[in-house]
């Protein structure tokens, strides 16, 4: 490493230590965009890059939560290698408080989980009085149109269904067109970011609808890129989760409904479902985009508890193995809490103290 600072040492040796021999020795080679992108967003960095900027210092600054037991962090470490693309992990017992962290401060793709963020922001209208559940939209059908060829992509008006309507099909079944009617109604992205802010997330973000994130889905390869673009750190999307369930900003009319959304979803069998025990009392949202899937959600434990947890995954070698990581960690997450005793419960009752 002739010619790095001593500073630049330290933090290769945080990558080797989080990401994997292997994930420095390819940031080594130098990441490129994939070969459909137009140009450099400034969003956009390569690994090298983000090392560099203000994100970098967290690899040498950030530590494991410490209270949980030392097995289950070091298991659920050893099931998250970086060395494959960068994975995101963060997980909160709501009765205790005991967390645990994996890159949780870093932002990730959220891809379609961010349709509970428009979800909820559109139900706060409804409980202030703005909007009803029985007020109809129409669908936003995308128009094709070339990647990258206007800021946002074209859409049409297409069928009108009721809000409750839209927001059981974004849920359950991710429908994109529903997503984009209402975020079309609460005002766009920047009305969503402003909820997201009145409820203490300082870092999740939205940046286009649904249509344009998919058409341009192709600009940079999210395994080797990090695109802070409608990203969320796992430890905030852990938050908004929890804040939810348990109806901090929400009616419990409304709190019940979103919630009830996530029970029935019906995509990424393979995911979170996948890594739990039959007959286990769980909701989720998936989310896939280019070499990127992600799935989070809440399950409740054998006891009672409930766990919100929040798995990122980029890269690995397909779709598949995405989908077997995000079912192994959330195994591991399951296991792991379910037999971590009390008395490793942090008096710290803020979310993710000690990170």
């Amino acid at each position: 490493m002739k010619g790095l600072s001593s500073h630049k040492l330290r933090q290769a040796g945080a990558i080797i230590r989080r990401y994997g021999v292997g994930f420095l020795a390819a940031s080594a080679l130098g990441f490129a965009p994939a070969a459909h992108a137009q140009s450099q967003h400034p969003d956009a960095q390569s690994f090298e890059e983000f090392l560099n900027g203000p994100e970098g210092a967290i690899l040498d600054s950030h530590q494991a939560n410490e209270n949980l037991p030392e097995t289950f962090r070091r298991q659920l470490f050893a099931v998250a290698p970086q060395a494959q693309g960068r994975i995101g992990v963060a997980a909160l017992d709501l009765t205790t408080g005991q967390t645990v962290s994996i890159q949780g401060d870093e932002p990730f793709p959220m891809a379609s989980t961010s349709k509970i963020a428009i979800a909820a922001t559109f139900l706060a209208g409804v409980d202030s009085g703005k909007y009803s559940l029985f007020d109809r939209y129409p669908l936003m059908v995308p128009v094709a149109s070339e990647p990258f060829s206007s800021k946002v992509a074209p859409v049409r008006a297409g069928q009108t269904m009721t809000a409750e309507m839209l927001i059981e099909r974004m849920i359950t079944r991710s429908d994109n067109q529903a997503t984009d009617a209402l975020l079309a109604v609460v005002g766009g992205p920047q009305a969503v970011n402003a909820w997201a802010r009145k409820a203490g997330l300082g870092r999740f973000r939205i940046d286009r609808d649904i249509a344009t994130l998919v058409r341009d889905r192709w600009e940079f390869d999210l395994s080797r890129h990090v695109d802070v673009r409608d990203s969320t750190p796992p430890e905030e999307m852990v938050e908004l989760i929890a804040g939810i369930h348990q109806g901090k900003w929400l009616s419990p009319a409304s709190r019940g409904l979103l919630i009830g959304a996530m029970t029935r979803t019906v995509t990424g069998s393979s995911r979170i479902k996948a890594g739990l025990p039959r007959g286990v009392s769980f909701g989720h949202k998936t989310g896939t985009l280019n070499k990127t899937a992600s799935d989070v959600g809440f399950v409740t434990l054998p006891d009672g508890r409930v766990v919100v947890m929040a798995i990122y995954v980029t890269g690995q070698s397909g779709p598949a193995a995405r989908n077997a990581k995000i079912a192994e960690i959330t195994r591991t997450i399951y296991n792991g809490f379910a037999t971590a005793p009390a008395r490793h419960a942090s008096n710290d009752n803020s979310v993710f103290a000690a990170n």
